[in-house]
């Protein structure tokens, strides 16, 4: 099973290839999104999935971040020959290192779910220069010690997936959720892979070397999931320097897939800095259509500029608190007046009214614009305005 490859072109932002970036098998399959010149953030899946697990997440890391999805070995596109009986988490991170080095990647955040988050945990605990943030989800310091581990690798190494795919939905999601293209990936994974990802797993135990992870630590725990429970991501909390701990409610082990929202905010919050609230804050006022039809239309040559829209516009201006957010939409809106940016005015219209401005506000906005930036300019913008309004009027009526 061949998954599409997305390679990161100079200019900036994601070009789609159906070849690897490299030499084919030499790698780890990967995706790359997001601006080149945008921190590298590395995200790591769970046993039985691939790079899809984090589909309703990595497009919006990748506004702020040049976002890295690979594939475990035998899973996705990976090569399953990248390993073999008895392999190690070590092993699966020294194939990340290769990966990021492939990309000119020196230092990167990472977050990865269970199995990926293991290799998170080993590459914060061993190659402490290499991780700059690190975010483990659903995931464990050990995996309730070696023998589980080593009776689901005898199982498929002598009745391949089939069994343990028809139960993925009770192991990684709460009753009645269910997300078919992780299943049928589950189903259609490399056994000999799978297995030797189940030895990984079985000798994994680094709880002894947490207290060396120096990297700022995020762990988001699922309140619903059985295979690792909030208890084994708390006892890693516990054990390293400064880190935090998020549940989210109703979430069972593939987090990102069951409450992407959920997981988003937090890795926002531990990731983004300023663009992270940013984009928070433009979403609140904008509305979730508009922006999600900007970062559609997003390519290479507009990246950088959305990047800083959300980081200083978005991040810096409308973050600062001096200003009520109803006070900036006035002065937006007149200032929009003053230069005839008319478009932009119908937008911010709208989001006025998100702001609590009323009808009648928005209307005394112009009104002082009309004097200070002109009656042609006002006469055009209260047309704008008197547009959205109406529109806003027959789809609340």
């Amino acid at each position: 099973m061949t998954s599409q490859i997305s390679q990161t072109s100079q200019s900036g932002r994601t070009s789609r290839s159906d070849q690897p970036a490299l030499s084919e098998g030499s790698l780890l399959q990967h995706r790359v999104e997001g601006p080149a010149s945008a921190p590298p953030l590395v995200l790591g899946p769970s046993l039985g999935t691939s790079a899809a697990l984090w589909d309703k997440v990595a497009p919006e890391l990748s506004v702020t971040h040049r976002v890295v999805r690979w594939d475990l070995p035998g899973h996705g596109g990976s090569p399953g020959g990248l390993i073999g009986p008895g392999a190690t988490v070590a092993d699966l991170a020294a194939l990340v290192l290769a990966l990021v080095d492939s990309l000119g990647i020196d230092r990167f955040s990472y977050a990865g779910v269970s199995l990926g988050g293991a290799v998170g945990l080993h590459l914060a605990v061993h190659h402490p220069e290499r991780v700059e943030r690190l975010a483990v989800i659903c995931s464990s310091a050990h995996f309730n010690g070696s023998k589980p581990w080593e009776e689901r690798a005898a199982l498929v190494r002598a009745k391949g997936l089939a069994e343990l795919a028809d139960s993925a939905d009770s192991r990684w999601f709460t009753p009645g959720f269910t997300v078919p293209q992780l299943v049928e990936e589950h189903r259609t994974a490399d056994p000999d892979a799978y297995a030797a990802c189940c030895d990984a797993l079985a000798a994994f135990d680094i709880r002894e070397h947490l207290s060396r992870i120096a990297a700022p630590t995020l762990l988001v725990a699922g309140r619903e999931d059985p295979a690792t429970p909030p208890a084994h991501l708390r006892e890693i909390a516990d054990a390293v320097p400064g880190a935090a701990l998020v549940e989210i409610p109703g979430a069972s082990h593939l987090a990102p897939a069951q409450c992407p929202g959920a997981v988003l905010t937090a890795l926002r919050a531990h990731f983004d800095g300023a663009a992270g609230r940013g984009m928070e804050v433009r979403r609140q006022v904008l509305g979730d259509e508009h922006v999600d039809r900007a970062q559609a239309r997003q390519s290479a040559f507009t990246a950088r500029f959305q990047d800083f829209i959300s980081r200083y516009a978005w991040g810096e201006i409308w973050t600062d608190e001096t200003l009520a957010r109803r006070e900036r939409s006035m002065i937006t809106m007149t200032a929009l007046v003053a230069h005839g940016h008319y478009d932009e005015l119908a937008m911010h219209v709208r989001a006025a009214r998100r702001n609590g401005l009323t009808p009648e506000e928005i209307g005394a906005v112009l009104l002082q614009s009309a004097v200070y930036c002109g009656v042609p300019a006002a006469n055009s913008a209260f047309a704008v305005a008197q547009r959205v309004l109406s529109e806003e009027d027959l789809s609340t009526g």
